[in-house]
């Protein structure tokens, strides 16, 4: 019997609505009913759950890139192999994160997430061992497809569970998220020193760290909410949300036309261009420092510099976007701190390199932002995996030609002046599609069935 009145509780909690009854405070300033708090103690567990995921989600790509001399070398891997393997990353997010939708609907999100963990887990112990390139490719896809679907329902759990706290939640997660960024690029060289000065060990550390984030999700891997319910054959169960005409109303019975919806269409486009800014910072600027002549020591603390930034800032940002009305001054001040780093950048890489590292870290916290309107953009658990999973594939396909891009115009034109101004101009309709993204709409609203 407690078991069904947790399991109860948890599908109340799924579903958003306007319910009558006693009200909470939101980070929205708008009342939520009292019956779609979660139990106490499932609710710390899944806080716990998103924290340690968020942990997981980038250190598979920084851990390499701080070890990617090593790597070559051991593996005897060409350039052009290497220079695939950074472009691996958005095209899995891509690929994959389209999957997770239809995945949640099926097992139900925390299955799916623990299964993320795992594959990240399993990927990252085995490809220091597989000794070729093909092999190390293969598992690197391996923990990249569990980033993919982890990244997609990362704003559906939070939908899900604190559907009043969508700002706070997304800025935990997203703290969470830079600092297990910073962290792997950080202590991946440290590490290895430590445990021999093998690259393979310090790559496969972080399969231990993901295998910890798996253990949340254990307890909660037999929730699927209303619909698998209704699929399963309890009917009883299906019937109670049934009849709760308000609840209903914010559960879809058929997918939504997503490419309809402007919003949408906008979402996936400020995503893409952001991810192009932040893959080619984390990618160059560390070189564009160490050309203008900084030492690398100096240049890999710039780039630290930027990364850190995102782990306060990823706090601080979706709580207040998710207080405002309307998110698109937001996205203008980050894209404004972003061309005054770029022409910074251009005009003056060394002599104000500290300045402009700032600038370009707070500008990369249009990620966090773009999270956050993921989870408002949409009325309920169904649209927000949708619009999740189309904004994230949509814009990692679009971020893909980015970083190659700037290193073809960096050795064809032998400087970064081309390669800067390419990433200035962009900012421009980041900023557009941003401010189109932020307005106070839904997706159902736009791409109703």
């Amino acid at each position: 019997m407690e078991g069904q009145k947790t399991r109860a509780t948890e599908t109340r909690v799924a579903t958003p609505s306007a319910e009558h009854g006693a009200a909470a405070p939101t980070d929205t300033g708008r009342p939520v009913p009292a019956a779609r708090r979660a139990h106490p103690w499932t609710a710390r567990l899944v806080v716990v759950g998103i924290v340690l995921s968020a942990v997981n989600l980038r250190p598979a790509i920084t851990s390499l890139g701080a070890l990617l001399e090593e790597v070559r070398d051991g593996l005897g891997m060409s350039g052009s192999a290497a220079g695939l393997l950074t472009s691996v990353p958005p095209l899995c997010f891509a690929v994959f994160g389209v999957t997770a939708p239809r995945l949640a609907h099926r097992f139900g999100p925390a299955a799916v997430l623990c299964a993320g963990m795992a594959a990240i887990s399993t990927g990252l112990l085995i490809r220091p061992y597989v000794g070729s390139t093909a092999g190390f490719l293969a598992a690197s896809a391996l923990a990249l497809m569990g980033i993919a679907v982890s990244n997609v329902l990362m704003p559906v759990i939070v939908k899900r569970w604190f559907p009043d706290r969508v700002g706070s939640m997304t800025g935990l997660y997203s703290m969470a998220l830079a600092l297990g960024t910073s962290l792997a690029a950080a202590v991946t060289v440290p590490l290895t020193g430590a445990m021999g000065g093998g690259w393979q060990a310090g790559l496969a550390v972080w399969a231990a760290v993901a295998a910890v984030a798996v253990l949340p999700w254990l307890p909660l891997v037999r929730d699927r909410g209303i619909a698998s319910a209704q699929r399963r054959g309890h009917e009883g169960e299906y019937e109670r949300a049934r009849r709760e005409p308000a609840r209903m109303a914010t559960t879809q019975t058929a997918p939504l036309r997503i490419t309809r919806s402007r919003t949408a269409w906008a979402l996936a486009v400020f995503f893409g261009l952001q991810a192009t800014a932040a893959y080619v910072t984390m990618g160059w600027m560390a070189q564009i420092f160490r050309d203008a002549g900084l030492p690398a020591g100096t240049a890999g603390v710039l780039l630290a510099v930027t990364m850190v930034m995102g782990v306060p800032l990823a706090f601080v940002i979706p709580r207040v976007a998710a207080r405002l009305p309307q998110q698109g001054p937001m996205v203008l001040v980050l894209g404004v701190c972003g061309l005054a780093g770029y022409a910074g950048l251009y005009v003056a890489p060394a002599t104000g390199a500290w300045a402009w590292a700032v600038l370009l870290g707070v500008s990369n916290c249009a990620f966090p932002l773009a999270l956050t309107m993921v989870g408002m953009r949409a009325r309920s658990g169904p649209g927000v995996a949708q619009l999740s999973a189309f904004a994230q594939s949509t814009g990692y396909l679009i971020s893909i030609p980015g970083p190659l891009l700037v290193g073809v115009l960096y050795q064809q034109s032998g400087g970064w002046g081309l390669p800067i101004a390419l990433m200035a101009a962009l900012m421009v309709p980041q900023m557009a599609a941003g401010f189109l993204a932020g307005r106070a709409r839904t997706v159902e609203e736009e791409a109703g069935h």
